[in-house]
């Protein structure tokens, strides 16, 4: 993507709109009359013209002239409440931020990061950050009608490397855990997802092209937000979906088992000059929206296969995603994060929060992947080279970090499924331990830096989780195991 934007921080070297930005007040000082901005797409309300009415309206007025505000999260009680999604947020939205993040709408010319700089300066004001834009493109064999074998040693080697079959037969899952998949949406009818798919999913991306650089083309559906997150162009969440939810008609089944995804469309298309195939472009605001939105409709694991490199962000912009991994950790959600695709040692973003479980890449052989990011927030490692998996219709052989995290959030759906089922809940922490300690160490016995701990065991994830709950003290124990 072309990178000229004047109306930017020019140590930012990743794209942000030119339109939009994010501010978050200080506890205490959030104004109540901003409605949510799904309130506003909904056109059941208006966007607030004015914000504090003090400091901050002079300086919108002064630089961006005419200008638009609403709350960019909705309050979790009030989420089905059309017309009222501001009202009653509790203490931890408060408190993790997203009862206080405001999008603020500017027309295009506006100095975005003049805007930025002078709120920053005012004591109400607790962070402010450039709206960016990730683009999300994988390496993929995509068309296969069907895999010539799909029972070949290729196509279960994967698997196969982590126990997944044993994983299986330990624990089936369980239809009410929901797998969150923050992504580019799913393709209709795909046979391999029958009945895995969770109907009430959500589409959160919101584009327009005076969002995007000169020569971007957006691609389908990228105005409306609605409860339909289908993806036409992309196949990047249907690439995850089958490594987590796949039946296995003509690919090896699912990892979850009998869990469900929750498709959270966040990363809209769009054909970039020098990209042959369409990529996901996700606006920091979508994205973060479809978090907090997976969060209260139910979401257990959160899969989040993208990222934005730290060395990319002006050292005074905030790091994104922070207050939704935050939210998504209080409520007690197992988050997985792709480490990224850079093949160097360098931190993503939200891979290297610590409340994040994050997943690095090893190729066949079970090393490493040369496209792998590294560093020491990977917690461990899983399959990431030539997966296959479903696709726009059809399969796919797909590569990248971004498929072997829905390995781990599916192991990890699995450890949730067999504690719910001995009434011993768990959280993220508890998850990453387990996956931790259960880990089989790297080929040879290899330490490699910045890889984690080794690669994924879901067999012996679970029979590690069912060890502690017979050690557990209290009423639950050995009676509770079947």
């Amino acid at each position: 993507m072309n990178l000229m934007m004047p109306w930017a921080d020019p140590d930012d070297r990743v794209y942000s709109s030119p339109t939009s930005l994010l501010v978050k007040m200080h506890l205490g000082e959030a104004p109540d009359h901003a409605p949510s901005l799904l309130d506003v797409h909904d056109s059941c309300q208006e966007p607030a013209h004015h914000e504090d009415g003090g400091t901050i309206d002079r300086i919108l007025s002064r630089f961006a002239g005419a200008v638009r505000a609403a709350r960019l999260h909705c309050a979790a009680r009030s989420q089905q409440r059309r017309g009222h999604r501001h009202q009653g947020y509790d203490d931890i939205e408060q408190t993790t931020g997203v009862a206080r993040t405001f999008f603020i709408k500017v027309p295009r010319g506006a100095p975005i990061a003049e805007i930025c700089s002078r709120l920053r300066q005012i004591a109400s004001v607790e962070t402010v950050s450039p709206n960016y834009v990730t683009a999300m493109s994988f390496d993929a064999e995509p068309g296969l009608e069907r895999p010539r074998n799909p029972n070949d040693a290729a196509a279960w080697h994967p698997r196969n490397m982590i126990g997944a079959t044993e994983a299986l037969q330990h624990e089936t899952g369980d239809p009410g855990i929901l797998i969150g998949l923050i992504d580019s949406g799913l393709a209709l009818g795909h046979p391999e997802l029958a009945g895995r798919i969770r109907e009430g999913g959500y589409d959160t991306v919101k584009l327009h092209s005076s969002d995007v650089a000169p020569g971007v083309h957006l691609l389908g559906d990228y105005t409306e937000n609605d409860p339909h997150p289908y993806d036409d162009f992309v196949g990047h969440g249907m690439g995850c979906a089958g490594i987590i939810a796949a039946l296995g008609l003509d690919m090896p089944p699912g990892l979850a088992g009998q869990c469900r995804v929750l498709p959270m469309r966040a990363l809209g298309a769009a054909k970039l000059p020098n990209k042959v195939l369409p990529v996901g472009l996700g606006a920091l605001s979508d994205l973060d929206l479809a978090i907090t939105l997976a969060v209260n409709l139910g979401a257990k694991v959160l899969n989040l296969s993208f990222g934005t490199s730290d060395a990319a962000l002006a050292p005074n912009s905030p790091r994104p995603h922070q207050d939704t991994i935050r939210y998504a950790n209080a409520r007690g959600c197992v988050i997985v994060v792709a480490s990224g695709n850079s093949g160097q040692e360098e931190r993503f973003w939200p891979a290297a929060y610590p409340e994040v479980i994050t997943v690095g890449a090893v190729d066949a052989t079970g090393q490493p992947a040369a496209f792998s990011t590294r560093g020491d927030h990977v917690t461990l490692s899983a399959p990431g080279a030539r997966i296959l998996t479903t696709s726009l219709g059809n399969y796919q052989y797909a590569t990248g970090t971004s498929f072997a995290a829905p390995f781990v959030a599916a192991a990890a759906a699995l450890l949730v499924s067999r504690a719910a089922r001995m009434s011993h809940p768990l959280d993220g922490q508890q998850v990453r331990d387990i996956l931790l300690r259960s880990c089989q160490p790297f080929p040879g016995g290899a330490s490699h830096s910045g890889a984690g701990a080794g690669i994924l065991d879901a067999a012996a994830a679970l029979t590690t989780l069912d060890e502690m709950i017979v050690h557990s003290p209290g009423p639950m124990g050995a009676q509770h195991v079947h």
